[in-house]
């Protein structure tokens, strides 16, 4: 859902593509435009977003993307990092793996009356290829975090209607009603004020829509 530990997340999944190669999963697991809810693991930012929605099953979850596949080569298209970009699925499924090797991934599918949104919801997400990543988490800024791709590539392909539902974002403890340290030292490296109540979207909500049909 951001940026600030992808570079790290990046590097260790080039090292370990070669070595968890046997634990990944079969690509006929996918079909296109499967969404896929991952757990990045990636230390205080992702714990303060997955604090903030109830996990899956208990798995917490702060990244998501979207399964394309193109003439049988299986990708994911995805907003992190610095860009809206690519990601062939085995690289992937090797960024976070779990003590067993695993990839810490839920792969969520459209129930079938909402399939036919696919074509445009895809077309949607290649044109934004290459927009920014939006670092700050504000709306209409053609910029995109994560899960702002995915809601507004549905809501295209829903006729400008909502698909996915937007809530007031929140980046404070639930317990304690104050903002997490890590939130507090996020927005003060960009100099902007924390957007609290702004209205966005994150994984765990979007894994949690009635629409979608979880498959592990």
């Amino acid at each position: 859902m951001y940026k600030i530990v992808v570079y790290i997340i990046f590097l260790f999944s080039a090292v370990t593509t070669n070595a968890q190669q046997s634990n990944l999963l079969p690509h006929g697991s996918f079909k296109n435009g499967d969404i896929i809810f991952q757990d990045l693991d990636c230390g205080p930012l992702c714990d303060a977003i997955e604090s903030v929605t109830a996990g899956y099953k208990g798995m917490h979850l702060s990244h998501i993307p979207i399964v394309e596949i193109t003439n049988g080569s299986i990708q994911v298209i995805e907003a992190i990092g610095n860009i809206v970009h690519k990601t062939p699925i085995d690289t992937f499924l090797n960024r976070i793996v779990d003590s067993n090797g695993k990839p810490k991934i839920i792969i969520g599918r459209l129930k079938s009356s909402y399939l036919k949104l696919l074509p445009k919801a895809l077309a949607f997400c290649n044109k934004q290829l290459g927009k920014p990543y939006d670092d700050a988490f504000l709306p209409d800024n053609d910029k995109y975090y994560c899960s702002e791709l995915l809601y507004d590539a549905f809501k295209y392909a829903n006729r400008g209607k909502d698909f996915f539902f937007l809530q007031p974002m929140t980046f404070k403890d639930k317990i304690t009603n104050d903002y997490f340290p890590a939130w507090i030292n996020y927005f003060k490296a960009l100099n902007m004020k924390i957007p609290e109540g702004i209205e966005g979207c994150n994984p765990a909500g979007i894994a949690n829509d009635k629409k979608i049909r979880m498959l592990n």
